[in-house]
């Protein structure tokens, strides 16, 4: 089903132990493309794992540490965690938060607490919810020394993409995109009237659509989208899109080369 929408699906928590994050996931080839809310006040423990995580800001303003860097961001703000960086991403007191959260599919939607080491095998989200529940700790023994966290040498993390998702419209197209090794996040400007025309496309891609209509198609299923709809491309479908209604605004992640790799080996 290449259309989506985050309320269809039931909000939970992949890693009790660790966050309050309330998710709902949609699941793709490639990668987890999720919707995060958090209430005031409330967000995870500093933790890891292995697959690359992106965060982008979608209401709200959030508390985040990267390494050692700890900063408060507004929506609107991409943030970059690279694979077992030490992390935590909060809602501040003021009220709460939403934000996609896109993982990678090398490992499980469940980290590792950062003075533990990582396991052999991802954790499983059900298993994790019977240990917490009969009042066992899911985790492993807290042992620092052999973490996997890291914590320096990650550079700059934080990207602010837009100060209000209801600027006022631009004149031309726009993309801003941040490459990671495994996943690249897109947030696209399109003026009333724009089209997109894919006769195959190169990467698996979820679009998040923040502002505006698109008539859109995708391998021959035709859909009116409007703000809050999630489309799912698959790699190598035929894709096409024409703004109707603009500015259109929407957040986009494509899967890299080397992750398609990594997964299809």
């Amino acid at each position: 089903m290449p259309y989506h929408r985050f309320e269809d699906y039931k909000a939970r928590a992949h890693a009790i132990h660790l966050t309050t994050a309330q998710n709902r996931k949609i699941e793709g080839q490639y990668m987890f493309f999720c919707h995060v809310t958090k209430a005031a006040g409330t967000g995870s423990e500093l933790h890891y794992h292995p697959n690359e995580l992106l965060v982008f800001v979608i209401k709200g303003k959030a508390n985040i540490v990267v390494g050692r860097d700890r900063r408060v961001v507004p929506a609107g703000t991409f943030v970059h965690i690279p694979p077992n960086a030490r992390h935590s991403v909060k809602a501040t007191e003021e009220e709460d938060m939403q934000y996609l959260y896109i993982k990678d599919q090398t490992w499980s939607m469940v980290g590792v607490a950062e003075d533990e080491a990582l396991p052999d095998k991802a954790p499983d989200v059900e298993d994790v919810a019977k240990q917490y529940a009969a009042g066992e700790w899911p985790g492993g023994e807290k042992n620092p020394e052999q973490s996997s966290a890291i914590l320096d040498g990650l550079n700059h993390c934080y990207y602010p993409v837009i100060d209000s998702f209801d600027a006022p419209s631009i004149s031309l197209n726009r993309i801003r995109r941040v490459e990671g090794q495994r996943l690249a996040f897109e947030f696209s400007d399109m003026p009333e009237g724009t089209k997109i025309e894919r006769p195959k496309t190169d990467h698996e891609e979820f679009i998040y659509l923040i502002n505006g209509h698109l008539e859109t198609d995708i391998a021959g299923e035709a859909k009116s989208c409007e703000p809050g709809d999630v489309l799912e491309i698959p790699k190598g479908s035929k894709f096409s899109a024409k703004v109707t209604k603009g500015p259109v605004r929407y957040a986009s992640v494509i899967s890299m080369p080397y992750l398609e790799e990594k997964i299809d080996q």
